[in-house]
């Protein structure tokens, strides 16, 4: 447990980082407008740096989201499994659909990335636009940590599928909808409390 703790903190320290680029394209973003409508002589800068920075917050943030659980989910039918059946099935699909398509854009990320390195790409958005093979390094990079996270949620797997219970998260993100047998509880506590008051 202590080792996927340590995966689920880096990637939540990873996810936290990068989401101070928030505020580098909110600045970006006004300037532009600002520039553009206010003073006529928009930029030629703004464009190429508000969706590299708004693509790099977006892939960066992949592992952390994974980390906490964040993703959207079709669990429609298997959140009323038993937890080693949803285990045996999360495995199942990290190891069939996760894991191929996370090593292939670590791998071809990586070359894309090379090409672009070796030419010394610049954006063709703008004249004399900015290098763009940097951009193109946070291809493998976020797919590399969504590995990393990947082998924390898989151990998660084969600890469920031992103990019959899935094992505790980072407390970061909390899920906004009540699942369906938290919300029985807190139904059956009200009406217990109900009881007891004369």
């Amino acid at each position: 447990m202590r080792f996927i703790f340590f995966i689920d903190h880096l990637s939540t320290w990873v996810g936290k980082a990068f989401a101070w680029a928030i505020l580098v394209l909110t600045f970006v973003v006004s300037y532009e407008v600002f520039m553009r409508y206010a003073l006529g002589a928009p930029t030629t800068w703004a464009y190429d740096t508000s969706y590299m920075l708004y693509g790099t917050l977006f892939m960066m943030s992949g592992a952390y989201a994974l980390a906490h659980n964040a993703h959207v989910r079709a669990d429609v039918v298997s959140r009323y499994f038993s937890p080693r059946w949803q285990a045996g099935i999360e495995l199942a699909l990290y190891l069939l659909f996760f894991y191929p398509g996370i090593l292939a854009l670590v791998w071809s990320g990586w070359d894309f990335f090379g090409v672009s390195f070796r030419q010394n790409e610049h954006s063709s958005f703008t004249p004399g636009g900015p290098p763009i093979w940097p951009y193109k390094f946070v291809i493998p990079a976020c797919a590399s940590f969504l590995a990393i996270q990947g082998i924390a949620e898989v151990g998660r797997c084969f600890i469920c599928l031992k103990h019959g219970q899935w094992p505790p998260r980072l407390g970061d993100v909390e899920e906004i909808s009540i699942p369906a047998n938290k919300e029985a509880e807190i139904k059956a506590a009200e009406a217990q409390s109900g009881d007891k008051q004369p």
